[in-house]
This record gives C-alpha cells, structure tokens and sequence, in this order.
C-alpha cells in the first residue's frame, strides 16, 4: 500500500492510496523505485500518446472505436519508435503523412 500526498494549483491537497501486488521482498526502499519507475514509464507514455497524436483532442466516443483506435495509435507509436532516424516522434510521423517511401519503411522495418 502506498499513500500519497500532492500539491494542487490553488493550494488544495489530494491524497490518494494505491495497493501495489509484487513478488519484491518487503524493503519499502526497492519497492518505492519499483513503483517511482513504473509511473515515471505510464506518464511518459501518456506524454508521447498526447504530444503526438493529440489523444485529448479525439472525438471517437461511441462503442468499441476508443479501444480500436487506442490499439492503431499504440502500434502506429511503435512503429515510429523503431523507425530509422534520431528526429521526433512527431517529426516521423509528419514525415511518414508525406513521404510514401517514409512510411512503408516503418511498415516493413526496413
């Protein structure tokens, strides 16, 4: 179990309590790297998925199309996260829109 305590704009407090299963041996130190590297790998993919792709902004509502949507984006990251070149996502992903030659090479991985 973890408590945590936070700081909001405004000045309000929020406090929050997560239970966490693992196989760590009861250290309170390990465990709280554990837990500290899974959110920090969460809210940098939550970042990738917003500044790329403009999730906050998708207007897909309705049945299974939020989840079949969510499954393309994550492959269409991955694809672009394995795809050749140091630029940004989002530089990849303007650049596979333009060039067809781009693309294809993320989908083939070549």
């Amino acid at each position: 179990m973890v408590e945590s305590t936070r700081e909001i704009v405004g000045g309000k407090t929020e406090h929050e309590t997560r239970f966490y299963i693992s196989s760590l041996a009861p250290d309170a130190e390990r465990q709280g790297e554990a837990i500290r590297a899974h959110w920090g790998i969460e809210n940098s993919h939550h970042w990738v998925m917003e500044m790329v792709f403009r999730d906050d902004e998708c207007r897909i509502r309705k049945a299974n199309a939020p989840a079949n949507f969510a499954a393309i984006k994550h492959i269409a990251a991955n694809l672009l996260r394995h795809g050749a070149g140091k630029q940004s996502l989002r530089v990849k992903r303007r650049l596979a829109a333009w060039d067809d030659d781009y693309l294809a090479g993320l989908i083939t991985g070549k």
